[in-house]
């Protein structure tokens, strides 16, 4: 019985991992559990049978079939702390689109915590305090509807007030997203100047999603900061 606690507690892992990703590799899921990628093979071959509908798509990896729910994971005592932690920062923020979501889906989590969790998630709530934006002070309410441009790849037409007070309209393609001190900053690249750009996003007034998409840039996030951030020039 002790050989098979690792191998269930690593079938949950598994499990949990596939719901939170659209499609995982064996070589992934090996290497996060320290076992070789034949060990995996039977793993999944052990959750198919248990039900569990597995779709494997070949040479990609595993993926939940889409549709199937399965029921609440438990999260143990530290993820329920991280997960009230994670919200009160949010609270700090200076994006309402942000701060309003993260509360909306804290508390869907918190309808899955043990009972005994929701009265130790309401304490630590009212025992955590993160300085800065004391005022509440929201100066943007664009980031949710950014994220979704940014995954579906879809062009933004934005009035831009820039920190030298220029006011212009930009068509833009959105790229990513990075903080400084509260304030959130869209890496873009920008039509009027055919070329990446770093918008501020509470310098951004008005901004509507267009049905026109544009080609997905083939660079990670660390790749534009090693090419283009040195030589960043001013929106």
């Amino acid at each position: 019985m002790e050989e098979e606690k690792p191998r269930l507690s690593r079938l949950t892992a598994i499990l949990t991992q596939l719901q939170s990703k659209r499609i995982v590799t064996a070589n992934t899921l090996a290497e996060r559990h320290n076992v070789s990628v034949r060990t995996i093979y039977r793993d999944i071959r052990t959750l198919e049978k248990s039900g569990i509908p597995i779709t494997t798509e070949e040479g990609k990896g595993y993926s939940i079939m889409e549709g199937y729910h399965l029921p609440p994971v438990l999260f143990s005592e530290e993820e329920a702390n991280a997960l009230i932690t994670i919200e009160q920062l949010a609270i700090k923020n200076k994006d309402q689109s942000l701060s309003e979501n993260v509360s909306s889906a804290i508390e869907k989590i918190k309808v899955i915590l043990k009972y005994s969790q929701k009265g130790n998630a309401d304490l630590l709530t009212d025992r955590i305090y993160f300085g800065g934006n004391n005022s509440q002070e929201r100066t943007s309410n664009n980031l949710m509807e950014i994220q979704s441009a940014i995954i579906h790849f879809q062009l933004l037409k934005i009035e831009y007030n820039s920190s030298e007070n220029k006011h212009t309209i930009r068509q833009i393609e959105p790229f990513a997203l990075y903080s400084i001190h509260g304030n959130f900053l869209l890496i873009a690249f920008c039509k009027l100047r055919n070329s990446f750009r770093a918008f501020r996003i509470d310098y951004i007034e008005s901004l509507e999603t267009l049905k026109e998409t544009f080609t997905p840039h083939n660079m990670t996030l660390k790749e534009y900061f090693e090419k283009y951030v040195r030589n960043q020039e001013h929106p």
